[in-house]
Formats: structure tokens, C-alpha cells, sequence
């Protein structure tokens, strides 16, 4: 028997363990469940290096070209950043120098694979695979999808745009606390000034319902809609098509720092959507046959985002455009920013009239590029599905579990040892 055979066998039978635990789950020992479920907050735990059989079939289901350009944008941020400035990559800490001889290393590899299993033999061989912790002790991820909308607004509050986009409000504080206690670094609070304390920033209930914020001279532009406006702030970027024909690209600029707060889980807990129908699409027909609904269950969101205007866009966190299909965004606080990372997921296969016909398995390389508010822990990706109708499909009903791997160059020069 060959070693790739032996590595096989290893694989069913890890395969059919794995089956047989979640066949236990399935039959609902809610205390098992409980005991499988895991919440990872240290960043040396967020991936696990893995062994060469445990390596996924490295298949990619999209076009080199755009893997290129999402390999470029990171190669990009990593530039504008000391060389020294450390990442974390499960137990290894690698500095931003050795990040980037990662990716120059995979793409002198992409350019020179000729076929597709040249590519996966290479990645095997050259790089360290480290799988994402997840949400249980399979590594469970569960995979989301993001766009970027069009929506019709205006530079002026008239007619039927009544709702504006603000930018971020100067007297918005962002505390580092770390700086203040060894034990707090990697944490936050964002909040403002009223006399000598410091007090949690306006929530979305004050800010669109009493109106915190009239007066100051903070609207970038206006909608129409104020559901639209509310979907704009989770996708967290769009284009704003002008009643001349003009857009105009907005982008993340900061949030006021309150809980995120999904409504699509208070609607299911209410009754009012099943489960198995929840989708973006879902919520805002229920909005737009229950208006008079809308601004209790919008305000029970406190999370508010602030814009900017950029000249393209959309833009991720790292301050990079993002590109359709390649780009993931993840817990930073757990996950290298800018990283090469694997995906196992799913996307839907359409009857091109907008409706799903089904759910078909897909792999792919991608880059680690942006975060989200409700993107939080080992077991969350939120991936860019791009701009139209498809990549809005897509991503209001992209609900699906899923895998996912990081991957580092062994010839980086500096590869840390692990912690």
C-alpha cells in the first residue's frame, strides 16, 4: 500500500468518525451538543497546523486573473505597514516581512503551475496548512455573504430622500485599552465625551429616531428608503446612484461601537420568519408588509455605521478595494489580516430568473481582507460576493457551513517558532 493510499484510509475513517458524531448530535443529546461546542478568544488558538493527509483537495472554482488582483491588494496593505509588525498565524507569530514573501511565493507558484494539479501538488509540498478553529471540534465554519448595493439617493434632502447617510461625527472616540492595562490589549471602547466621562456613543434608536445627530452637518447624502439605509450600514459600503445618472461610492468609516444585533434572529424568534426562509430578501419583504414594525425592529439593532466618500471602491478594512469572490473578512482579532487563506463552502446554482435552484459544493483561494461587526469568533466568514442582482442573491441567502484554512510559505524567512 502506497503512502497516499494509507493517507486515504486515514481520511475515511477520520471521515465516518465524524459522521458518527454528528449522527449522536442528530439524534439530540443537547448535552453532547453542548460539550462540541467551543468559543475560541486567543488568537494562538484560532488555527491548527495540520498534518500533509489532512490537507483538503485543493481545487479553485474561479479565475486566476481575479486571484492575481486579491493577491496584489494584500501585497499592497503589507506595504504601507512596518516589516516587523508581527501577525499571528495560530501558535506562529510572523512578521508583516514574512506575510508577504508568503503571497510573492504563492503567486511566483500560480504563475508558474501549468495545470491545476501542478498548482495543488505545489501548495501541498511549499506551505503550511493551518485550519480555522470553528465553532466546535470539527472546525465548523459557518459562511455568510456581503455586496455592494445601488441605491438611489441624493446630495440633498428633497422630495422622497429623506434618510440620511452620515459621516463620522468628530467628537466619535475610539479608546485603545491596552494602553492603559497589559491584560486589555486587543480591546477597545468607542464612546464620547459629556463633561469629564465617557459615555457609550449615540445608538441607532437616538441617532435615526430622536434625531442625535440633526444639525451638525453630518449628512453625506440622502435615501429614500429607510430599510435600504439599514441594509447599507451590514454591507458596510454601496454605490448611491444621483437623479443625474452620477454614483457616488461610500465606504466604512467607523461605528458607534454599540452591540451588533442581527434582526433576522429576532424575527425568527418572534415567529415571523421560519428559519429555513430566512434570508435578506425575506426580511425586507416582512418590513415592507409590516411597516408599521419597521422601527421597532430596526432600532433593536443599536449598531450604527458611519461613511465616507471614496473615489473607487468598495473598500475593506484594510483599506484596499476587495474583490468579488476572493475576498473574506473575519474576526481580526483572531485571524491574520491580508493572509492567504482556503475555503470549503457553498453557492448557489440559479435558474437565471432569481430563484435558487440548489446548493452546490465549491473550493477556492482567497484573502483575508475585511472584518464586520457581526463577524465575531473562530467560526464566522462573511464572503464578498460582489455587485447586481447575482452577488444580492447570493448574499442575502449565503447561510451554509463550511470550512477554512490558512496558509504560510515554509521558506519565509521569518517563520517564527511556534510560542
Amino acid at each position: 500500500m502506497t503512502k497516499k493510499d494509507m493517507a486515504r484510509n486515514r481520511r475515511i475513517l477520520l471521515f465516518q468518525f465524524i459522521l458518527a458524531l454528528t449522527s449522536l448530535l442528530a439524534l439530540g443529546i443537547t448535552s453532547c451538543h453542548r460539550w462540541f461546542r467551543i468559543q475560541v478568544t486567543d488568537p494562538a488558538e484560532a488555527l491548527i497546523p495540520m498534518e500533509d493527509w489532512e490537507i483538503p483537495r485543493i481545487t479553485d472554482d474561479l479565475d486566476r486573473e481575479s486571484l492575481r488582483r486579491a493577491v496584489g491588494q494584500s501585497l499592497t496593505y503589507l506595504g504601507r505597514i512596518p516589516e516587523d509588525w508581527p501577525f499571528q498565524f495560530g501558535p506562529y507569530r510572523v512578521t508583516a516581512e514574512g506575510v508577504r514573501a508568503s503571497l510573492q511565493a504563492f503567486l511566483r507558484i500560480l504563475n508558474e503551475a501549468q495545470t491545476s494539479k501542478d498548482l495543488a501538488n505545489r501548495m501541498e509540498r511549499e506551505f503550511l496548512w493551518l485550519r480555522a478553529a470553528g465553532s466546535d471540534v470539527f472546525g465548523t465554519v459557518l459562511f455568510t455573504g456581503y455586496y455592494e448595493p445601488l441605491l438611489e439617493g441624493s446630495l440633498e434632502r428633497t422630495g422622497p430622500y429623506q434618510y440620511p447617510i452620515y459621516g463620522r461625527p468628530p467628537d466619535l472616540l475610539e479608546i485603545d485599552l491596552g494602553a492603559f492595562k497589559e491584560s486589555l490589549r486587543g480591546k477597545r471602547i468607542i464612546g464620547r465625551l459629556v463633561g469629564h466621562r465617557v459615555v457609550p456613543y449615540f445608538s441607532r434608536a437616538q441617532i435615526d429616531g430622536q434625531g442625535a445627530l440633526n444639525g451638525r452637518g453630518l449628512e453625506l447624502l440622502w435615501l429614500r428608503d429607510p430599510v435600504d439605509l439599514f441594509f447599507l450600514h451590514i454591507q458596510g459600503s454601496g454605490q448611491i446612484l444621483l437623479p443625474n445618472g452620477r454614483r457616488i461610492h461610500v465606504n466604512y468609516a467607523g461605528t458607534n461601537g454599540r452591540p451588533y444585533r442581527s434582526i433576522g434572529r429576532i424575527l425568527i424568534d418572534q415567529g415571523a420568519i421560519p428559519r429555513e426562509q430566512m434570508s435578506m430578501q425575506a426580511i425586507k419583504a416582512y418590513l415592507k408588509a409590516h411597516p408599521e414594525e419597521m422601527e421597532e425592529i430596526l432600532f433593536a439593532n443599536p449598531s450604527y455605521v458611519f461613511f465616507r466618500i471614496v473615489k473607487e471602491g468598495p473598500l475593506g478594512s484594510l483599506g484596499v478595494p476587495v474583490t468579488p469572490g476572493r475576498t473574506i473578512a473575519t474576526d481580526p482579532r483572531l485571524f491574520p489580516r491580508g493572509g492567504l487563506a482556503f475555503i470549503r463552502a457553498r453557492k448557489p446554482v440559479t435558474d437565471g430568473e432569481g430563484r435558487i435552484l440548489r446548493w452546490d459544493r465549491f473550493s477556492r483561494f482567497v484573502l483575508n481582507q475585511d472584518s464586520g461587526g457581526a463577524i465575531r469568533g473562530a467560526g464566522r466568514v462573511d464572503l464578498f460576493c460582489g455587485s447586481g442582482p447575482e452577488a444580492e442573491l447570493t448574499a442575502g441567502h449565503l447561510q451554509h457551513q463550511g470550512r477554512l484554512y490558512f496558509l504560510l510559505w515554509k521558506g519565509s524567512p521569518t517563520l517564527m517558532a511556534k510560542n
